[in-house]
């Protein structure tokens, strides 16, 4: 059992007592029992809107209502109405489905992205827009797929890759979609079309596991928020053909409907790098005077080329070169959420979800073997040191099918099969508190999942394009104590709990205090289906507290600071494969499960944000620094010796901090955007680890990695700039341009090779309203056709020939994932 109670019970008692102390004073019981007319009439004094990414509302007074979202859409920014009424921004703060915090009472940076961003990439991925609207945010495509990107922010990551780190929490509907296994984030199955607006918290443990470096918030559309029809049709460079159809209505009053199905097949730039992409979304709500309640449901079934890393020295021949195939793989998901608030009182909102999950994934990947004819007996096959027989699956070692001199290779076949299940609660009250207005929230959360993981390895033979052609011959389990590549098959079971609360005291009318924390609770089960090794049962408890606080210097200027900690707990993918004596294929095979420790991530951030109004438009700026401090952080490490191989261990203290600032203007007839983003991401402990690096020991393998080594594969330095100009009332032009600097390639923790090169790629799109309900468009991706990568690492250059020069060995170390070469696309939006 891991846990940190005996460090945090000062924390937990203090947290019970304000937990207390709000109840009671905010009057619960007598306000369940007792309403206030007054409600109605406030809310006739009341500008309330949904504004995407946040929304308008008033400042709700003690007695004030939760307003119906059916309003008019409002754009971020826009001047104020020259209605008397009051207006506000407001920020989620906690994973519910409620509105949030006023904007100016929020004690962190302020990150958002609204429809008209995502619809302006003209992408079914929501990753792009998060890529060019939020200043932090840098996309770098490891599987080499573009719709299964690695999303880094603040050097905190998001990944659909099975054994990467997971930084950040990710919620659709007040739901975590984190898969159970690996706390991976399939950014192929979000129904983009059908988002209503994200946001990126940060700093707030209220969002539960993985928040360290956030939580993206993505709320989702419905019939109340949406209505109408549109049709959207667009191609364009590499056989890409996409589409998405969303309509929505209000039935009567009281009913609505909303559905999104979105289609995209694209033939990628590289060899093997097919992509088809189908979702469906649906919501049907129904709303009453005091009450709102939806039941929405997914499907996808989505099938990619995932092409990876190539080395360097092919990507020079041929810049859509592959290295190692097949490798593909097929996602499917389906889910069904059910949301609710009620208005219990003037004062009090409860609300709750309830929701199952359904996620299956199949994974084929071609890769090097270390299986090889015996040299003692050419008629078996063995592992690569010839002490180590190549057995099959009864335990015998394997005969050699293959013909003299044939290079070998594997097929490793993964598949998961996940089943979730959560509830979750929150209550908001908004009285008054020692005669100051306070919002206080608390809430609970429960998921438990079930997952069966099974994996094989196929021997073959490897073609002189790199692809492993199989030979129906599966290695077996191996007896010792040396790396395996044997099946596995294994169930693992996920419980987690938490508990949060939060309140936001207004010491003034300018000056507000918020405070608060969550208690997580988790239990992972392990059970070997095939023996013992992977048997296990983990438990962790720890408390993150928060504190922060905000003062409105000026009606357009706000400061903010604030101190949080949060957690993330090791996934059973990590936890079964932690033994440096018997590392894994990561991330196809696990072997052993010794513990891991919890991850603890302890957050402070500062800045100011303000908006004025110019003759040209709006102003908004913003400018924050923030620093964010791991404890027995977890990274995949390579097995010496073992070409593919690796374990998950704790590595100690690393330490990233920065700085983001960004200027915008809005008006009807401009858009512009421009953001800097400064990380320094450090390992602070010394460390040995294993590498292919050609600084490494010679004897050992490894490599001395020193307090102060940057962390490889996060770039310093990230500038964003984007415009859109109204040349007629019909016709908009717009472009954008990135900037993202040099980062160390993944191997080299010690910071001895060449760092990957900085790149920039500029952007443009059009589109021409032809009448009020049709609509053309179109982009031109990387105008200038820039070579780049936006990811590296290091690989074994003795694992294969050089096949494109005549079978020599590799000479350069690196392994890159080329970005898409200059594109075109065309579409066509039609609204009903």
């Amino acid at each position: 059992m891991v846990t940190d109670g005996k460090a945090g019970m000062g924390k937990v008692l203090w947290f019970k007592r304000r937990l207390l102390m709000a109840s009671v004073s905010t009057g619960l019981v007598s306000g369940m029992v007792f309403a206030s007319p007054a409600r109605a009439a406030q809310d006739e004094e009341t500008n309330v809107q949904n504004l995407p990414p946040v929304e308008v509302a008033a400042p709700p007074p003690s007695a004030a209502r939760r307003v119906s979202p059916a309003r008019p859409v409002a754009r971020i920014g826009a001047p104020a109405s020259a209605s008397p009424r009051t207006r506000l921004y407001v920020y989620p703060t906690a994973p519910g489905i409620g509105r949030g915090l006023d904007v100016d009472k929020v004690p962190s940076a302020i990150n958002a992205v609204d429809p008209s961003q995502i619809k302006r990439t003209g992408s079914l991925n929501v990753t792009d827009a998060l890529r060019d609207n939020i200043a932090g945010v840098n996309i770098t495509e490891v599987t080499g797929n573009p719709f299964q990107p690695d999303v880094e922010f603040r050097g905190f990551v998001a990944s659909p890759v099975t054994g990467t780190p997971q930084g950040l929490a990710v919620y659709q509907n007040g739901v975590r979609i984190n898969e159970a296994f690996s706390d991976a984030v399939n950014w192929d199955l979000i129904p983009t079309a059908a988002i209503r607006s994200v946001t990126l918290v940060t700093n707030n443990p209220a969002f539960g596991l993985n928040a360290l470096g956030g939580a993206l918030n993505l709320q989702m559309k419905d019939g109340f928020t949406y209505q109408g029809a549109e049709l959207d049709l667009m191609g364009g460079s590499f056989g890409r053909i996409q589409g998405s159809a969303q309509w929505g209505k209000q039935v009567d009053k009281n009913y609505a409907v909303y559905a999104a199905l979105e289609g995209l097949h694209d033939n990628g730039f590289r060899n093997f790098a097919q992509s088809d992409v189908r979702r469906f979304y649906g919501d049907v709500g129904y709303k009453g005077g005091d009450s709102e309640f939806h039941v929405n449901m997914g499907v996808a079934k989505n099938n990619f080329g995932a092409s990876a890393t190539v080395p360097a020295e092919l990507l020079d021949k041929y810049w859509g070169a592959t290295y190692t195939t097949p490798q593909t793989t097929a996602n499917r998901v389906g889910y069904l959420n059910l949301t609710g608030k009620v208005d219990a009182t003037p004062t009090w909102t409860l609300e709750g979800t309830a929701h199952v999950r359904r996620f299956e994934q199949n994974i084929v990947d071609g890769n090097p073997t270390d299986v090889e004819e015996c040299a003692a007996d050419p008629a078996l096959l063995c592992f690569g040191d010839d002490a180590t027989p190549a057995n099959g699956a009864g335990g015998v070692q394997l005969a050699n099918p293959f013909a003299p001199g044939t290079i070998l290779g594997a097929i490793d076949r993964s598949s998961i099969r996940s089943t979730t299940f959560g509830v979750s609660g929150q209550a908001t009250n908004t009285d008054q508190l020692f005669g100051h207005d306070n919002r206080f929230v608390m809430g609970a959360t429960y998921d438990a999942s079930t997952t069966r993981y099974n994996a094989s390895s196929e021997i073959g033979s490897m073609g002189e394009n790199y692809v492993v052609s199989g030979s129906g011959v599966f290695l077996g389990a191996t007896p010792t104590a040396d790396p395996v590549a044997g099946p596995v098959s294994l169930r693992t079971v996920n419980q987690y709990n938490g508990l949060y609360a939060m309140d936001t005291f207004n010491v003034t009318d300018a000056f507000a205090i918020t405070g608060g924390g969550r208690f997580n609770a988790a239990r992972i089960s392990l059970e070997d289906q095939l023996g013992t090794a992977l048997n296990g049962d983990h438990t962790y408890t720890r408390f993150n507290p928060m504190i922060g606080g905000t003062y409105k210097i000026t009606p357009g200027l706000t400061a903010y600071a604030g101190y949080s900690e949060a957690n993330r707990v090791p996934t059973p993918l990590e936890l079964g494969c932690a033994d440096p004596a018997r590392p894994c294929l990561i991330a196809a095979f696990l072997v052993a499960d010794p513990p891991l420790k919890q991850v603890v991530s302890k957050t402070v951030e500062a800045g100011f944000r303000g908006t004025r109004e110019l003759n040209i438009g709006t102003l908004g700026w913003k400018i924050g620094g923030f620093r964010a401090t791991n404890y027995d952080d977890i990274v995949a490490v390579p097995a010496v010796g073992r070409t593919g191989f690796g374990y998950f261990t704790n590595v100690g203290r690393t330490r990233r901090q920065g700085l983001e600032a960004e200027v915008n203007i809005k008006s009807p007839t401009l858009q512009f955007q421009a953001s800097y983003a400064f990380v320094d991401a450090r390992f602070l402990d010394p460390l040995e680890l294993g590498s292919e690096s050609p600084f490494a020991d010679d004897a050992t393998e490894t490599i001395q990695v020193r307090p102060g080594n940057q962390i490889p594969a996060i770039p310093r330095h990230r500038v964003k700039v984007g415009v859109d100009y109204a040349l007629t009332d019909v016709w908009k032009v717009g472009g954008n341009a990135l900037f993202v600097s040099s980062q160390y390639l993944v191997g080299d923790e010690s910071n001895q090779y060449a760092k990957l090169p900085s790149y920039t790629v500029f952007n443009l799109h059009t589109s021409y309203q032809v009448t009020k309900n049709v609509q053309l468009y179109g982009r031109v991706d990387n105008i200038f056709d820039k070579r780049y990568a936006t990811y590296g690492q290091f690989f074994d250059r003795e694992a294969l020939p050089n096949f494109t020069n005549g079978g020599a060995e590799f000479t350069d170390p690196r392994s890159l994932s080329p970005a898409r070469p200059r594109a075109f696309y065309a579409g066509m939006r039609v609204t009903f």
